[in-house]
C-alpha cells in the first residue's frame, strides 16, 4: 500500500521499524554485559562507582579535565579545604 500523500510504503516502514527494535535489543543486551561487568569488578573487591567515575573521564577531553580540576583546586582552597 502506498500513500500518495508521503510515498511510503507499507513494507519500508515495517523495515525501519524492526530495524529500530532489532537496535533497541542490542543496547539492552550491551546494558546487560555493562552490568555483569561491574558486578564482576565488585566481586573482585573493586570500588564500582570508582570505576565508572574512571571511564567517564576517559571519554572526555583532557584539557577540560585539567580545568575542572584547577577550579576545584581554587576552590577548595578559598574554603580552605587543602
Amino acid at each position: 500500500m502506498i500513500d500518495d500523500g508521503y510515498g511510503v510504503t507499507a513494507e519500508e516502514l515495517r523495515q525501519f521499524i524492526e530495524r529500530y527494535e532489532r537496535l533497541e535489543q542490542e543496547k539492552k543486551d550491551i546494558a546487560d554485559a555493562q552490568k555483569e561487568v561491574m558486578a564482576e569488578a565488585k566481586g573482585r573487591g573493586y570500588d564500582t562507582k570508582v570505576l565508572r567515575k574512571i571511564i567517564a573521564l576517559r571519554r572526555r577531553d583532557k584539557d577540560d579535565i585539567a580545568e575542572e580540576e584547577a577550579v576545584l583546586e581554587m576552590y577548595k582552597a578559598a574554603l580552605g579545604m587543602l
